[in-house]
């Protein structure tokens, strides 16, 4: 069913004047009849509302900086705090020969009430000495948790003091929870740091191979960057870096020497791709690897853009040798999981570019939105100028970053790339928003009571969802596709991923599990009242 506004208005019946006119503001019923729809996001979530939303530690620490595996990251705060970031995501790393892996390592000050009372910064620098001794990693980072935020321990002359001590990098990261209105602060704090301390930092001016790339925003999620790492390789792409899924300090350092970078997620990455293309002039294209037809498109616009025929050849060979191999077993799965709705609200860019693997098996998802996005994630990157500073944007430190005289250089002619932006997402991201039909809901920050709500007035077959939401959806009789860590399964990515969630999708729908399970609307009276006696006066 087409959802209309004045259904929008009878969900939000229930909420308090101030409330409901906030919450408007982030949800809008497409229609493609106006020229430009407008939401809000990256705004703080009202108190007393439960959304699935994380915090600048989390998007720092959790999904950036986390996934580097011959780095030892310390939390310095509570255990709890270091438990929650602690392989929540599946981050997947292979160790290299000879090299180092501290991924299943969780490290942490832990502390206590008297570090609060008298200060934790020794109790930090004695961790840094006992870590350097212990695991000899090829870097550290220290990121930092509200407590030490409000009691003012100075992380950034310690990890200084120590890397003097002990010549290696100790990278800090003044990330606390409360630094922003979602994980999205963290991911931008972290985009600096790396930005620069690491990369860059080496004597590499060229890569070791044609065709060179980074891979922005793509973290290993069940293994997802060696499913694409494997198409790449074979099409014969030299990978200098990935940022950050079984990547290492000692790769990142070498992310200026690449041609073209590719940014899987844009929000969590997009400073990154912004500051290496005014750095070192490289340019980067906006790419989805989740889905067929988005891998196919991603690869032939990575063709595009590299313009040598060798390339586009082996390209279309790869192709159409995936294709051979996946779309009869794709088709199997389709039978199953035709004509059905989805809801898809999870995390950042994979609320959108999941859209086109369910498309892919006739699954039409009908509301679709990000827990911590801005509203260029959502309305395409022309609407930046517009975006207003305030004064939680305001406690991100910014970083001038400025043209590198010895080693920027034009990647391709200003002629040709004026050209190709025409043709690819070249230094673009167009939104979630465009590919949304009349009717289909976008909600920025959804929270738990309109979950219920649009769950009981939709009714999908399937839920999209993170961690924190996935137990309440099921609850409720309706299948949720967990795609935050994917709980046990992966890779879902490239042609192999595809695959693999489609089996997990037609197994949800197939599972005599909700045969047993009844939602609330099914157990209770749409509506409920009672008759008195006696006269009434108008």
């Amino acid at each position: 069913m087409a959802f209309r506004e004045q259904d929008l208005d009878a969900l939000m019946y229930d909420y308090p004047a101030k409330v409901k006119r906030n919450r408007k503001k982030h949800i809008l019923v497409r229609d493609t009849s106006q020229q430009k729809q407008e939401i809000e996001a990256n705004t703080r979530t009202i108190p007393g509302i439960i959304t699935n939303r994380g915090c600048a530690f989390a998007g720092c620490k959790g999904v950036v900086l986390g996934p580097l595996k011959d780095m030892v990251h310390i939390v310095h705060g509570p255990v709890g705090c270091g438990y929650y970031s602690w392989l929540t995501r599946r981050n997947k790393a292979r160790t290299d020969e000879g090299g180092k892996n501290f991924i299943e390592y969780c490290v942490t000050t832990d502390m206590q009430e008297s570090d609060i009372v008298f200060g934790g910064e020794k109790k930090l620098a004695q961790l840094i000495d006992e870590v350097v001794e212990t695991l000899k990693p090829n870097a550290i980072s220290v990121s930092a948790t509200c407590p030490v935020g409000l009691i003012g321990d100075d992380i950034n002359a310690v990890s200084k003091a120590a890397e003097q001590r002990h010549h290696i990098p100790v990278l800090s990261f003044s990330c606390e929870g409360y630094r922003g209105v979602s994980q999205s602060a963290g991911h931008h704090i972290a985009n600096n740091g790396l930005m620069e301390h690491v990369i860059g930092d080496s004597d590499s001016e060229e890569a070791p191979g044609k065709y060179a790339i980074n891979m922005l925003g793509e973290y290993n999620i069940g293994g997802d960057s060696w499913e694409i790492e494997r198409i790449l390789e074979e099409i014969g792409y030299t990978l200098v870096s990935v940022m950050t899924g079984n990547s290492s300090y000692e790769e990142l350092r070498e992310a200026h020497t690449a041609e073209l970078n590719l940014v899987q997620c844009h929000r969590s990455i997009n400073y990154i791709a912004e500051m290496l293309e005014k750095k070192y002039g490289t340019p980067w294209l906006k790419v989805n690897f989740i889905g067929i037809e988005s891998t196919v498109e991603s690869l032939r616009d990575m063709a595009l853009y590299f313009d040598d025929p060798a390339l586009t050849q082996k390209t279309e060979e790869v192709i159409a040798r995936e294709l051979a191999r996946v779309e009869p077993v794709m088709e199997q799965y389709k039978k199953i999981c035709k004509h059905k709705t989805a809801f898809c609200f999870v995390g950042g860019s994979r609320g959108h570019h999941y859209q086109k693997l369910f498309k892919e098996l006739g699954i039409e998802t009908i509301l679709a939105g990000y827990e911590f996005a801005h509203r260029d994630d959502y309305e395409g990157r022309e609407v930046i100028p517009e975006i207003k500073m305030d004064a939680d944007n305001r406690n991100i430190p910014e970083i001038k970053v400025e043209k590198d005289e010895r080693r920027f250089r034009l990647k391709i002619p200003p002629e040709r790339m004026e050209e190709l932006k025409d043709k690819i997402p070249l230094s673009n991201y167009p939104g979630m928003i465009p590919d949304m039909k009349d009717g289909h809901i976008v909600v920025d920050d959804l929270n738990h009571f309109e979950t219920e709500e649009f769950i009981r007035i939709l009714k999908p077959d399937i839920f999209a969802s993170g961690i924190k939401d996935k137990y309440v959806v099921q609850k409720m009789g309706i299948p949720s596709k967990q795609l935050h860590s994917y709980d046990y399964s992966g890779p879902y990515a490239g042609f192999n991923g595809a695959i693999r969630f489609a089996k997990d999708v037609a197994d949800g729908f197939t599972t005599p599990t909700w045969n047993f399970i009844n939602p609330p609307w099914q157990n209770e009276p749409l509506l409920s009242g009672t008759v008195e006696e006696g006269e009434h006066t108008c």
